[in-house]
């Protein structure tokens, strides 16, 4: 049983958010070298040594963001994959699952392509073996629906549709962008 939050807990988990969000707001715009605790502080709306109550410094922020997105990719995935009755289902709830992703963290995918390099070696080697992890159940569920296909083609299948989906940060968001992007990502791994 999951105890209640106490309204002071509550508050305190919704700051560490709104820093995440500001940092990642702040990260994709101006890259993670060129943001100071005080530009956090200040997004979050406090001040910069108070960061320090949620986090030990900057790069702590950069690998919550991370660490965090890619765990719930696979934490989101799997789930997915266990309520699909097929495996085309799960292929369509993966794909528009990744595509939701894409959709609500465009700074996220933004902060990892530029600045995945300015973690820690640590932090890095968490964040790729979750990655990695994500991969596999998107090839395990090809595996599924193309049982004849080599492995490796059917990771080069997956990343290429992570490349697709994950573009969007790069290409803006119009209203048809969700439609237009599931239906492109499961004619390529039906293919």
């Amino acid at each position: 049983m999951t105890a209640t939050p106490t309204p002071r807990s509550q508050a305190k988990a919704d700051r560490r958010d709104a820093l995440l969000d500001a940092a990642a707001s702040l990260f994709a715009e101006r890259g993670f070298t060129r943001v100071s605790l005080e530009d956090l502080g200040a997004a979050a709306g406090i001040s910069g040594p108070a960061v320090y109550r949620h986090f030990d410094g900057k790069q702590a922020v950069l690998a919550a963001m991370l660490v965090d997105a890619s765990a719930d990719l696979c934490t989101g995935a799997q789930t997915v994959i266990e309520s699909a009755p097929s495996a085309q289902a799960a292929l369509e709830s993966l794909i528009k699952f990744h595509v939701e992703f894409a959709l609500k963290n465009a700074n996220v995918i933004r902060v990892q392509d530029r600045d995945l390099d300015s973690l820690t070696d640590d932090d890095r080697h968490t964040v790729r073996a979750l990655q990695r992890s994500y991969v596999e159940l998107w090839v395990a569920t090809l595996a599924r629906r193309h049982p004849d296909a080599a492995t490796s083609e059917l990771r080069t299948r997956a990343h290429a549709t992570f490349g697709l989906i994950n573009s969007t940060p790069h290409s803006g968001r119009a209203g048809a962008t969700r439609a237009v992007l599931e239906r492109m990502a499961l004619a390529a791994l039906n293919a």
